[in-house]
């Protein structure tokens, strides 16, 4: 479905992503780990084309996207869930909701669509006329998975959509990740929570300082050696690839 080949970013003279290459089969769960500032948003900030790469390709069923403006590579079936989750606080959760529509003409779709997103949050369903800014961090999260939803997208991506939560929310987050792609979607989940990301997903790469430098199913990564030391934090050295 996506496949990216030797993407090279840079921010000024910092290289951010150096030379990778990941792919995302169609109905998988594709998880990038790795520690802060190893370069996994860029990744998806570069999908999106909020940051054009110097070098490298990223194809999406075949066809190229860096060429896209960031509008139509919404309506291709692509959305990101950002970082930090950016609701827009001052406005109803259902509008929000409606938000996430604006590529949409379909009026009962939309409709449709929004009692399923309720369906999957109900703490949103019980504050839908409540302002954005006033809900807790877990239900923002919630919220801005159910915005990116209403896109109907093809490819859902995630950027480290844990962060700052809960131990017993990020289990309602992962729970509703594993809802959503038993209803048929793929999933780019960007995460730091490496035990909690590679426990659902099909397959994993690891990045480090703009590298990929392991990829194996999410079973393969789990019961690495390397990868155990790094998120138990007991080892700072260089993941093997």
């Amino acid at each position: 479905m996506l496949k990216i080949e030797n993407l090279s970013v840079a921010y000024g003279g910092i290289e951010a992503l150096k030379g990778i290459s990941l792919e995302v089969e169609e109905g998988k769960i594709v998880t990038l780990v790795g520690a802060n500032g190893a370069g996994k948003s860029t990744v998806l900030r570069s999908i999106v084309g909020l940051v054009k790469p110097k070098e490298g390709s990223i194809t999406y069923h075949g066809k190229n996207l860096l060429s896209e403006k960031r509008h139509n590579i919404v309506k291709k079936g692509i959305t990101l869930v950002p970082e930090g989750r950016r609701v827009f606080s001052d406005m109803t959760v259902l509008e929000n909701l409606k938000i996430g529509a604006f590529t949409r003409k379909d009026h009962l779709g939309i409709k449709e669509d929004i009692e399923w997103v309720f369906t999957l949050f109900s703490r949103l369903k019980e504050r839908e006329w409540q302002l954005a800014g006033t809900l807790s961090g877990g239900e923002q999260q919630m919220l801005a998975v159910g915005r990116a939803l209403m896109s109907r997208p093809k490819l859902l991506m995630m950027d480290e959509p844990s962060l700052g939560l809960a131990p017993l929310i990020v289990k309602d987050i992962f729970n509703i990740i594993r809802e959503i792609h038993k209803q048929g979607m793929t999933i780019l989940l960007i995460e730091q929570n490496a035990n909690a990301a590679l426990h659902i997903a099909d397959v994993g790469y690891v990045i480090e300082t703009g590298r990929i430098t392991l990829k194996g199913t999410g079973k393969e990564l789990l019961a690495n050696e390397d990868v155990k030391k790094a998120y138990l934090g007991e080892s700072v050295t260089k993941l093997k690839s």
